[in-house]
């Protein structure tokens, strides 16, 4: 008699020093620690096993190196959005949580779900990622110091501000220049840069936070791209009710650079501008149709960057 052979799926709960792994439909569990040994104890111990997908949570980090231990080893790995883990939790009722119990909902999730495999960034892309979000947060800060510098009486408190403006604009300008020589020593990221800038309304800062960000654009359909930068609507309708559709999820930094690029390209985009303007004259809020021509710049973008193509104003 043939013996079948069930599927496997794991699940990693990944804390700062320690792994905890579940197998899915098994019920096994394991801990290993979150170092060297650990991991080569770990990949050991899954390649033996030869499972679906191998889901983890983003945690601020820490998963990275897990994740990239796990794809060297030719292990299907993909790393999942913890919200999406919750909310899954929920469904099942579990209300208790532990690291075991995170580990067993993420393994379930990976059977559930069959989150995409995608490969892991590259170190040239990994360190524009952080360039750029770097880049942004120190944004951030420049913004919050101008907010407290135009309510700050006292001229000791403003001097203190300026202070520090000063030093935050300098290091923005020397990350500036990391970011400009990191795309410049790479002819790819040049060519990629020069296509998506074509597009009016789209800038340097732009391009470069989705050639970071959103290293999948030019190789995913329209609906997965949009899907991944948080650009898909989701309907709410039930019997004769229908809700206002709404976005949510995705890569947030993304979202935002291309709404910041759609404002502009609803302005001085030809294109972009008459699809605008009609969304408006239909009775459609200001703030959908940005979120529109937002969506529709990032599919030109990535038609642009699928074919190698630049701009067409045809």
């Amino acid at each position: 008699m043939e013996t079948i052979v069930q599927p496997v799926f794991v699940g990693i709960d990944v804390s700062k020093d320690k792994l905890d792994v579940a197998l899915w439909p098994s019920g096994e569990g394991f801990t290993v620690e979150r170092n060297a040994i650990g991991l080569n104890s770990l990949c050991a111990k899954l390649a033996a096993v030869t499972p679906v997908t191998i889901a983890l949570e983003a945690t601020g980090g820490f998963e990275t190196v897990v994740a990239a231990a796990l794809a060297a080893a030719g292990l299907a790995v993909a790393v999942v959005n913890p919200a999406q883990i919750r909310a899954f939790a929920h469904a099942l009722g579990k209300r208790a949580k532990t690291d075991p119990i995170d580990a067993a909902v993420i393994a379930r999730f990976a059977e559930a779900a069959r989150p995409a495999i995608r490969p892991l960034a590259d170190a040239e892309t990994q360190l524009l990622a952080d360039l750029v979000g770097r880049r942004r947060q120190i944004v951030d800060m420049i913004v919050a110091e101008k907010q407290r510098l135009g309510r700050a009486p006292a001229k000791r408190l403003r001097k203190s501000i300026e202070r520090l403006l000063k030093a935050l604009e300098k290091e923005l300008s020397s990350l500036n220049g990391d970011i400009d020589a990191a795309v410049k020593a790479s002819p790819l990221w040049r060519a990629n840069e020069e296509l998506l800038t074509s597009v009016p309304g789209v800038g340097p800062t732009t391009a470069r936070t989705l050639m970071a960000e959103l290293p999948e654009l030019g190789a995913l359909t329209r609906r997965e791209i949009a899907s991944l930068a948080g650009l898909c609507p989701f309907t709410r309708q039930s019997g004769q009710w229908r809700g206002k559709s709404f976005i949510a999820g995705g890569r947030a930094d993304v979202r935002a650079a291309l709404f910041m690029s759609a404002m502009v390209a609803a302005r001085f985009n030809p294109i972009l501008k008459t699809f605008y303007d009609r969304l408006a004259a239909a009775g459609k809020p200001k703030k959908a149709a940005l979120v529109a021509v937002a969506r529709k710049l990032l599919t030109i973008l990535n038609a642009i960057l699928r074919d190698q193509k630049p701009w067409q104003p045809a």
